[in-house]
């Protein structure tokens, strides 16, 4: 099994920064694509930044510019740094990656989530 376990969250006045660390731990081989997703209350999860074991990043419009997402392979852990926060950024945020523990396959897991609220 695998568990990733996100830090990192809180409440930040508007403007502010914070930095999110995503660490995958168990039975892993190697790490395909990480990637952040957010939900907010009475909202669907959403996509806001993936990146690849070869660092190609993808970002959700509405963070373009502002969030940067990266990744420590040697560490197994991925990071999303989040600068010029808003409050419509509040969410709850939730670390995703494609795990493979075996050479033949692989699969999908999701950590805890942590909460960033932004105050305006």
């Amino acid at each position: 099994q695998v568990q990733l376990v996100e830090s990192g969250g809180g409440l930040v006045q508007a403007g502010g920064s914070l930095r999110l660390s995503c660490v995958a731990s168990g039975r892993i081989v190697t790490i395909n694509d990480m990637g952040w997703y957010r939900q907010a209350p009475a909202k669907q999860r959403e996509l806001v930044a993936t990146i690849t074991s070869g660092g190609s990043t993808n970002y959700a419009d509405s963070v373009k510019g502002r969030f940067t997402v990266s990744r420590d392979n040697a560490k197994n852990t991925a990071y999303l740094q989040m600068n010029s926060l808003k409050p419509e950024d509040t969410a709850v945020y939730y670390c995703n990656a494609d795990v493979s523990s075996t050479w033949f396959d692989s699969y999908r897991y999701w950590g805890q989530g942590t909460q960033v609220t932004v105050s305006s």
